[in-house]
């Protein structure tokens, strides 16, 4: 099929599909004037790898997961895998309650500014708290503050 088909019976745009073929998640033909034909099977393939991509997969854990057949997979290494991404969701949602604790502290000990100084002398304040130890330091890692920005909340729910 076309690429103009393909992105109808997914919902995808021809550049996104594109995009995967040149991830080398995505094979297709080339006929003789120069337009991709894909199998039937890319319809699956790219509902699989869209779907793993709302679950938290990068484009190389994907790679990894695909068979290079679609009905060769590798079964104990798909369960590891997905094993390991629940792990790590478990990891991600423990480390974002410890932080949503610590906001909510900090947003407590700001509100709790004693009477009579300013807004710049309370978060003088607050600060020397936290570097006391006094309120809680947040445990996100570097690399969770890309799953928080608005746009991946945006794809995550579908939107």
């Amino acid at each position: 099929m076309k690429i103009g088909e393909l992105a109808s019976r997914t919902g995808l745009a021809a550049s996104r599909i594109r995009f995967y073929e040149e991830a080398g998640l995505l094979a297709a033909q080339r006929q003789a004037n120069g337009y991709r034909d894909y199998p039937e099977q890319a319809v699956l393939l790219l509902e699989l790898i869209t779907g793993a991509q709302r679950a938290g997969f990068s484009l190389e854990e994907i790679r990894a997961l695909l068979p290079p057949d679609m009905g060769q997979w590798q079964h104990d290494a798909l369960i590891t895998m997905l094993q390991q991404k629940v792990a790590d969701i478990e990891a991600l949602q423990l480390r974002l309650a410890q932080s949503r604790e610590h906001l909510l502290a900090l947003i407590e000990d700001i509100q709790a500014r004693p009477e009579g100084i300013d807004c710049a002398a309370n978060s003088r304040r607050v600060l020397e708290r936290v570097k006391r130890g006094e309120l809680a330091r947040p445990t996100l890692a570097a690399g969770d503050t890309a799953l928080l920005r608005p746009d991946r909340r945006r794809r995550a729910g579908g939107s």
